[in-house]
């Protein structure tokens, strides 16, 4: 006699009862794994630094935190990866822009659209101070040095304008870094440079 496994009905002839079951879940892929651990490093290093844990990112990417170690090895490495992964957003944004008589606006431009990704302006400084690490140094200084490159090689600008542009950017930087915006009134002199950097900042925004 063959076993029936189906759900008892309220009574013999009564209506099978209908399938319950679900799609099984589409399994994520290794690479697709590997961003998403990357995109909760970017958060979780750009507001702890390189002071935060593998574990912290684990329990911001939903996974474990040996699993964590296993697909990038060291903190050290995870944090070189995410900053890898900033900086190279930015160059990427500023090599887009090509050479012409307007190009020193429009690398402005893009760089003021960054902004809207607090996270990436936030890890890129922690980089910075991590930059004693050989590899975290060495990213961060091509980051400096290529945006001054590209600023004066597609503008055709003087050297102190490129500086100027590199400037300007880390300024705003830190400014990010300190959480300036949130701290209106505190302090005199900070409220008098946050409002001139802001007035610089809306300019381009609605020009």
């Amino acid at each position: 006699m063959s076993a029936d496994l189906s759900p008892a009905g309220p009574g013999e002839g009564a209506a099978a009862a209908p399938s319950t079951r679900t799609a099984p879940a589409t399994r994520m892929t290794g690479a697709a794994r590997r961003d998403q651990i990357l995109s909760a490093a970017r958060r979780v290093f750009a507001e702890g630094g390189y002071a935060a844990s593998t574990d912290e990112v684990a329990r911001a990417a939903g996974v474990s935190q040996p699993y964590v170690v296993r697909l990038f090895g060291s903190k050290r490495d995870l944090f070189l990866a995410a900053y890898q992964q900033a900086t190279g957003e930015i160059l990427t944004s500023l090599s887009a822009v090509p050479a012409g008589p307007d190009a020193g606006e429009r690398m402005g431009d893009a760089y003021v659209r960054l902004l809207e990704d607090r996270d990436l302006l936030r890890l890129v400084m922690h980089g910075f101070t991590a930059g004693t690490d050989p590899d975290v140094g060495r990213a961060a200084r091509h980051c400096l040095g290529e945006a001054f490159r590209l600023f004066v090689e597609r503008t055709g600008e003087e050297p102190d304008e490129g500086r100027r542009f590199v400037a300007f950017g880390m300024l705003i930087n830190v400014l990010m870094a300190t959480d300036a915006p949130a701290h209106l009134g505190e302090d005199p002199g900070m409220d008098a440079l946050l409002s001139c950097v802001q007035e610089s900042v809306q300019e381009r925004r609605t020009a």
